[in-house]
């Protein structure tokens, strides 16, 4: 007796379910366990073995010192926690008022606002960058940790987009009490609205901060000097004209990975609730 097609597939699907979630692990995983396996590595056991061929001395943390000294980690380190500090600050701040503006306010253009942002989520960064370098350059801020930060907090519409779901499932009859109690548009926003975004502002706070210290093409663009270097431009610094000493890219790597590695594990339930919350808004 043949088992029916129904049963069948009830057993194929979980099986094919499995496979690709395995394979999407491998996929994933596969280079972090390179990266992991070269930075422990000689320059010699990098010439000589294969990508996954095993380091001689599994206690070879003589890349990692090179890493951190001669890549000016620590400084980097700074730098990127500067930029971070004020990027992230900067955008909860225009992405709020932004999302704030627009929800709450009537205003003759506020169609054509909306239409703009979508169409500048649309327009590749890489395709402006002529005019924008122009602009950062024409200010004087060129080679400064001001062009990074002012280009992060400028260019985020996501978060708008992520302020105006959640401030749209807060009721008006708020803001009309507190305008009863003589409170003004700025009092409102501030008392108000912000409180009640703070599981917006944790999922933008993970969502950009990530984006931020992960960034390599502007740090690398407007910040060429090496005192400037962010901990993504401080990895270039191994390579050579001659090649690359990729031991000590790969512990630069991992030095790299591992604080956002360890944040996204304590704060990923924030980043999900953030969005399933913003989706039922």
């Amino acid at each position: 007796m043949t088992t029916p097609l129904p049963a069948r597939r009830r057993r194929v699907a979980p099986a094919l379910t499995y496979l690709s979630l395995i394979l999407t692990s491998l996929v994933v995983l596969i280079p972090l366990v390179v990266v992991f396996l070269t930075s422990l590595k000689t320059s010699e056991e990098v010439a000589d073995g294969g990508a996954l061929s095993l380091p001689g001395d599994w206690l070879n943390f003589d890349n990692y010192v090179t890493a951190f000294n001669d890549g000016k980690m620590l400084s980097a380190f700074g730098n990127t926690a500067v930029i971070l500090l004020f990027s992230i600050t900067g955008t909860v701040v225009i992405g709020s008022m932004t999302a704030y503006a627009i929800d709450r306010f009537d205003f003759r253009a506020k169609k054509p606002i909306m239409a703009l942002f979508l169409i500048a989520t649309l327009v590749p960064g890489v395709t402006t960058q002529v005019a924008t370098f122009q602009v950062v350059n024409s200010f004087g801020l060129f080679n400064s940790l001001w062009a990074p930060i002012l280009l992060y907090m400028g260019t985020d519409i996501v978060s708008i987009y992520i302020f105006l779901q959640f401030i749209r499932g807060i009721p008006v009859s708020l803001d009309e009490a507190a305008r009863l109690d003589g409170a003004n548009s700025f009092t409102i926003y501030w008392k108000i609205i912000l409180p009640l975004l703070k599981p917006a502002v944790a999922t933008v706070v993970i969502i950009k901060g990530i984006t931020v210290y992960n960034d390599f093409y502007i740090p690398f663009l407007y910040m060429p000097s090496e005192d400037l270097g962010t901990i993504s431009t401080a990895l270039f610094r191994f390579k050579g004209p001659f090649g690359a000493h990729w031991e000590n890219i790969s512990a630069g790597a991992i030095l790299v990975i591992a604080p956002t590695l360890l944040v996204f594990l304590f704060l990923q339930r924030y980043i999900y609730n953030g969005f399933a919350q913003g989706a039922t808004k």
